[in-house]
């Protein structure tokens, strides 16, 4: 048995079939399930449950996944610092952030630091927070940048800025002449929302709760991007509450309008998500405190 072993292994476990780790390890399912087999050999135990030709983990694979994820981990990560204090590869900080923040609020920061660390390799993967940090959780990125809620305590978790939530309209809409509404009024427009899952929305939501106005608000439009829903209401079609940082140029330019509510301002923190480690990364360590020192213009 060796380190390959359970590298494949944890890739059978997390695709949930052998087809499918064989395509991601270019290997042939022969070669996949004989070494699944060897390590069944080894441990002296069946690792996977292939009853009614349906591959399910057993207790037995279910506890060496937790072993196995960690010491491929581990391992990878030793190669990548080794190499990294031989000089033999630079220094890559794989970055995930929420959509609102990857879209409008990394670039900047990511090119400032760029510019003073350009040894610093960085890729930026973007998503929903749950997705992020499903990532963070599987080591496939360093750290996260999140608006949501993180409620888990595997993680380290500091807030490291804010945003307003802000309502916006078309400069079409009637309210294109108002400064200021009752929240009351929100009842007879058309609301377009950020999917379920998105952070922002679970913001709003709460607010509309705790004003018993949640069920009573028309559900126009579900849209998966903040660019998407710019362009909806920018036609009209409905009202939005969107990140102030995401509208900023088209608030500049005329085409939405911000509205506000009497005496209700929504603002929300953005979070800076990491797993304990017990090696040091002088890099990620490098990038978390610029990120939290970063005053934005």
């Amino acid at each position: 048995m060796n380190i390959r072993h359970l590298e494949i292994f944890c890739l059978v476990v997390e695709e949930g079939s052998i087809s499918q780790a064989a395509r991601r390890a270019y290997l042939s399912q022969p070669a996949v399930t004989r070494q699944i087999r060897q390590l069944e050999v080894h441990y002296g135990t069946p690792l996977f449950d292939r009853t009614d030709g349906k591959l399910a983990v057993t207790k037995a694979g279910k506890t060496l996944y937790q072993y196995a994820k960690t010491i491929t981990t581990d391992f990878r990560n030793s190669e990548e610092a080794i190499r990294r204090l031989a000089g033999k590869i630079e220094p890559h900080l794989k970055i995930g952030a929420s959509l609102t923040i990857g879209e409008y609020l990394l670039p900047e920061i990511l090119g400032r630091f760029k510019r003073v660390n350009p040894h610093i390799k960085l890729s930026l993967k973007i998503g929903n927070t749950p997705a992020m940090l499903e990532a963070l959780t599987m080591n496939h990125i360093h750290i996260a940048l999140v608006e949501g809620v993180v409620e888990d305590n595997y993680f380290d978790v500091s807030k490291f800025a804010e945003d307003e939530l802000i309502l916006v309209c078309s400069s079409e809409h009637p309210w294109e002449k108002k400064q200021e509404i009752y929240l009351k009024e929100l009842l007879h427009e058309r609301m377009i929302w950020r999917e379920e899952d998105s952070g922002t929305r679970k913001i709003i939501e709460n607010v509309f709760k705790q004003h018993n106005m949640l069920d009573k608000i028309e559900n126009y439009m579900e849209l998966g991007s903040t660019q998407a829903i710019k362009a909806a209401v920018e036609a009209n079609l409905g009202i939005s509450i969107l990140p102030k940082m995401s509208v900023e140029k088209e608030l500049k330019s005329g085409t939405l309008h911000r509205v506000k509510i009497e005496q209700l301002r929504l603002k929300r923190d953005l979070w800076l998500v990491t797993k304990s480690s017990r090696f040091e990364y002088a890099e990620l360590d490098k990038l978390i405190a610029f990120i939290q020192s970063y005053d934005r213009p």
